[in-house]
């Protein structure tokens, strides 16, 4: 199935514990009959920030606009526009808006995984 974008598809508040000025719209999941993964894309305002967490599986984050940073129990580590990310399974991360614009990526997971919604 082939599913045009453009602003159809409308961002919702990540109400996940942890989160602020964070918001979310899933493009290609399950229901479009994507059969291993699914594809959202997030939107952070200036000093938001995704919620510090882990899971049990990876996901691949590419950048799309903005800077910031990924936090790990590592430090932090600088992102911006066209880089990608791999989040190991099980790895404690968090996406920061460091930045005076908006922070937007691309993340994929799963489908049968619903973090961060």
């Amino acid at each position: 199935m082939h599913r045009t974008l453009r602003d159809a598809i409308a961002f919702a508040e990540v109400t996940t514990p942890g989160a602020h000025g964070c918001r979310m719209r899933e493009l290609i999941t399950d229901r479009e009959g994507a059969p291993t993964f699914a594809m959202r894309q997030f939107a952070v305002d200036p000093g938001g920030h995704t919620p510090y967490h882990s899971h049990p599986w990876e996901h691949e984050v590419y950048i799309l606009s903005g800077e910031g940073e990924v936090r790990l129990k590592e430090g932090p580590v600088g992102i911006g526009a066209g880089d990608a990310v791999l989040i190991a399974p099980d790895e404690e991360h968090s996406f920061v808006n460091t930045g005076s614009e908006l922070l937007t990526f691309l993340c994929l997971i799963p489908v049968s995984r619903g973090c961060c919604r």
